[in-house]
């Protein structure tokens, strides 16, 4: 398990996730070199999608910070205020959806302006578990995101 506080604004810390660590333990994750062998007949990406092996809720209400990908849900202007946070890139776009506990759903009342699906992002911002379901794919966690920037390694 990655948990590490780091320290955010003058009064506030957060902690580090790993998409690993929103598996319960015990459980398997799919590897991302496997994610693409999942076949690709059916009609939506959702139907395609993986059993999820049940969440955890230890950082409900607290404030976390995951790296990942955007897939654009709503926008205002020109940013992207909900979005689905994925683990690798094109998850839920080119290949079927990681399974619900590898998907987080995130808004922000603040556009953020996206370079697109590709850009690697940090999102850091009050986390629970929430079941949501889009078009795209079931997901079993939420951020309300304080802050959405470029990840950096």
């Amino acid at each position: 398990m990655s948990i590490t506080p780091h320290f955010l604004y003058a009064d506030e810390d957060y902690i580090d996730l790993d998409w690993t660590d929103l598996v319960p333990e015990g459980q398997v994750i799919i590897p991302q070199e496997i994610q693409g062998l999942i076949e690709h007949k059916q009609s939506t990406p959702r139907g395609q999608q993986p059993p999820s092996t049940g969440v955890r809720s230890e950082w409900n209400g607290q404030t976390v910070r995951l790296p990942g990908f955007i897939v654009p849900i709503d926008y205002s202007g020109t940013g992207v205020t909900a979005f689905i946070l994925v683990p690798f890139v094109g998850a839920c776009v080119h290949v079927p959806p990681p399974p619900a506990n590898q998907l987080v759903f995130v808004t922000t009342e603040t556009p953020y302006e996206t370079a697109g699906l590709y850009e690697p992002v940090n999102v850091t911002g009050m986390f629970g578990t929430a079941s949501t379901t889009t078009q795209l794919a079931q997901i079993a966690y939420a951020i309300s995101a304080d802050r959405i920037e470029p990840f950096e390694a």
